[in-house]
């Protein structure tokens, strides 16, 4: 079958015990840089005879046929450089080649960037969206954080170090100085670093520089003001589906954040 082997992202101690048998039972190696997998095998001092191959973005399409027919015969386990493959990094063409063509895939879960920076921001975890890297180019950077205005969602993105005071100073164009954001930089590691404010204050941060590897974490967007009549509107339709005035405009009050007895005055004069 083919294996999705979750690697840390920092510090080794998250490498599980079914990771290292996994990667020592392994026929074959695909990893996103065969250096870095090489690496990670001699720090958890894992004797293998498994072959190495490279399958990155330059290499993943040419090595799918091979793979496959290497995952019909053993165990075939992929890695990427840090946390779990197909999450912005090489494997989603040869998962979805494997599904396709009826090779078992299964995953060995682990460390994950998205995860513990959504967990550590102290944002809404309930709904949240995976962006990946935000557009490099200003233009493009700027028209993508327009189409985040109004997500109602906390939002997550990878960024490189180099670009992130860029990026957050984009924010505080679009999104104006208030909407909170949280930098999350070296998760895991010894410099690990979790600056959580207003876009303003973190973009004012991100100006003296920025090190290591960063995802981002954005507030989603605080709910438009309901307006009262579509407010009564949700209440009588709610009465019409056979529940009582009362209750109706409780219920709709308790989400628009407007008054029960105002609601219900104005849908009983409204019947």
């Amino acid at each position: 079958m083919l294996v999705l082997a979750a690697t840390p992202i920092g510090n080794l101690g998250d490498a599980t015990r079914r990771l290292e048998a996994v990667l020592a039972a392994a026929s074959v190696i695909a990893a996103e840089d065969t250096r870095v997998a090489q690496r990670l095998l001699a720090a958890l001092r894992i004797e293998t005879h498994a072959r190495l191959v490279t399958v990155n973005e330059h290499t993943e399409r040419a090595r799918i046929g091979e793979l496959l027919d290497a995952a019909r015969e053993a165990d075939v386990v992929l890695v990427s450089d840090a946390g779990m493959p197909t999450v912005s990094d090489p494997g989603f063409a040869l998962v979805r080649a494997a599904v396709d063509a009826g090779v078992p895939v299964t995953a060995v879960p682990g460390a994950s960037a998205v995860l513990t920076a959504l967990a550590l921001s102290g944002l809404p975890t309930d709904r949240f969206v995976f962006e990946g890297f935000a557009p490099r180019k200003p233009g493009e950077r700027r028209r993508f954080l327009q189409t985040l205005v109004a997500e109602p969602r906390t939002t997550v993105l990878f960024e490189s170090p180099n670009r992130t005071a860029a990026l957050l100073a984009a924010m505080l164009e679009v999104f104006g100085p208030d909407r909170q954001v949280v930098v999350a930089r070296e998760l895991t590691k010894l410099h690990e670093e979790v600056v959580r404010g207003t876009v303003a204050e973190v973009a004012a941060w991100a100006e003296e520089g920025v090190r290591g590897e960063v995802v981002v974490v954005l507030a989603g967007a605080e709910p438009p003001p309901a307006s009262e009549e579509d407010a009564v509107a949700e209440v009588l339709a709610l009465v019409a589906g056979g529940a009582r005035l009362k209750d109706a405009s409780a219920e709709v009050a308790e989400r628009t954040g407007l008054s029960r007895k105002g609601l219900y005055d104005a849908a009983l004069a409204a019947r």
